[in-house]
C-alpha cells in the first residue's frame, strides 16, 4: 500500500520538475527551508496543511489540484497492487472461481425442484 506522505512528496516533486524549477527557488518562494522541502519530496517528512498551502502557493497550484494528482496516483497504485495480488493468487492456485447456481429449476435424479 502506498504511503500518503511519499505520494504527496512525489507529486510535489513532479509538479516542480514539470515547471523546471529548483528546490531552492520553491523553498525561497514558499518560505520553507530547502532541506525540509527536500525531505518532504522524498517522503521522509509529512507536511502540515499550512506548509502544504505555502508550497502549493510557491508552485502556483491549488491544494485541490495537488490532492487530485495525489488521489489519481494512489488510485493507480491501488489498481496495480490489486492486479498483482490477483495474478499472484491465480498463479499459485489460491484463486478459485466463484461457484454459480444455474438459473431456473434444478433437476435432481429425475425430479424437478424449484430454485
Amino acid at each position: 500500500m502506498a504511503v500518503l506522505r511519499q505520494t504527496i512528496g512525489e507529486t510535489l516533486r513532479s509538479i516542480r520538475l514539470r515547471q523546471r524549477r529548483t528546490l531552492r527557488e520553491v523553498s525561497t518562494a514558499g518560505r520553507v527551508s530547502l532541506g525540509y522541502l527536500s525531505e518532504i519530496e522524498r517522503g521522509q517528512k509529512e507536511p502540515s496543511s499550512e506548509l502544504l498551502a505555502a508550497i502549493c502557493s510557491a508552485l502556483d497550484v491549488t491544494l485541490s489540484e495537488l490532492f487530485r494528482e495525489v488521489s489519481d496516483s494512489l488510485h493507480r497504485a491501488e489498481l496495480l497492487a490489486d492486479r498483482t495480488r490477483v495474478a499472484t493468487a491465480s498463479a499459485s492456485g489460491q484463486l478459485r472461481p466463484a461457484l454459480r447456481r444455474p438459473a431456473g429449476p434444478q433437476v435432481r435424479s429425475g425430479s424437478t425442484v424449484a430454485a
